[in-house]
């Protein structure tokens, strides 16, 4: 059974973004952290999730779902059904655990209510939290002066100068600012620049908190480009946090990423590891986990 506590005694690390990159940090974090709480981003618009926001007006829980499946008890029978994924039916396309979160929000009437009962249920080590606690929708203004809507549209464009959010000052959970206050190591991405992690830094609160905390903020970056980065390189990626305002100390890259080069302006320094899997294009969680806690100390 996975234990509450991963390390007692380790760093409390704050992991920020959205998707499977998010997920394979909160894999990684597990395996050095004293505490963990994911901040999520709730911006998605399309697929299951999407279907239930315009349902029942929540935030998005397909990322949130992620999260929990990261780390859930692997042993746990509802962590094993969790992600299961229907394929038939008035329930078709619809995660197990997307309809559970929907479930227990209509129950208790309140979204974080709701993921912490569904942490509880799961057996989870750590907090997973939504970076606004009210449904938001994902902008960006892109080079032309026009703006593109909706985190499906926003994926597929690209010369996107800003990402901003719609409510502009969406509320944040306090509990995500107090975890951002107090932890000892902030780990951002890796992840889809524009609609995973500025989804979450684009967040007024979660900005100013992460600008104000005292912790050494790691920005993993990606292997490859996505569609909205196409053709970009570690420095336009960093440029692009800097325009958020979001600047961080140490940036981690896998040694042999075409992604690695780029002029890096500012004071971050570029730490370079052998964090990929050797088979598929991903992070490796294992070696991930090896280089995050060197940086932790």
């Amino acid at each position: 059974m996975t234990p509450t506590v991963p390390t007692p005694g380790g760093p409390k690390v704050v992991a920020l973004g959205g998707g499977h990159g998010l997920a394979t940090t909160l894999r990684a974090v597990r395996a050095y952290a004293g505490h963990i709480t994911a901040v999520v981003s709730v911006a998605d618009d399309g697929g299951s999730s999407g279907r239930l926001r315009k349902a029942f007006g929540i935030p998005a829980p397909g990322d949130l779902r992620r999260c929990f499946g990261a780390l859930a008890d692997d042993e746990s029978l509802l962590a094993q059904a969790f992600e299961h994924r229907f394929d038939s039916g008035e329930l078709d396309g619809h995660p197990v655990g997307n309809l559970l979160i929907a479930g227990l929000t209509a129950a208790s009437g309140d979204f974080v209510a709701a993921l912490a009962e569904t942490g509880r249920l799961l057996q989870a080590c750590g907090d997973v939290l939504p970076a606004t606690a009210d449904p938001v929708v994902l902008l960006a203004d892109i080079a032309t002066g026009n703006t593109i809507t909706g985190q499906v549209e926003v994926d597929q464009t690209q010369d996107i100068e800003r990402i901003r959010l719609e409510p502009p000052a969406p509320p944040t959970p306090p509990s995500v600012l107090e975890a951002i206050a107090a932890a000892d190591q902030i780990v951002i991405g890796p992840g889809s620049l524009h609609t995973s992690l500025l989804a979450v830094l684009a967040v007024p609160d979660v900005n100013a908190a992460l600008r104000q905390a005292t912790a050494e903020t790691v920005f993993v970056a990606n292997l490859r480009a996505v569609r909205s980065t196409m053709g970009w390189d570690l420095g336009r990626h960093l440029a692009a946090l800097a325009a958020h305002e979001i600047h961080p100390q140490t940036v981690l890259v896998d040694e042999n990423t075409p992604l690695a080069h780029g002029e890096v302006a500012g004071s971050s320094r570029v730490v370079r590891r052998p964090i990929a899997r050797f088979d598929v294009p991903a992070h490796d969680p294992v070696q991930l986990a090896k280089a995050l806690a060197d940086l932790v100390g």
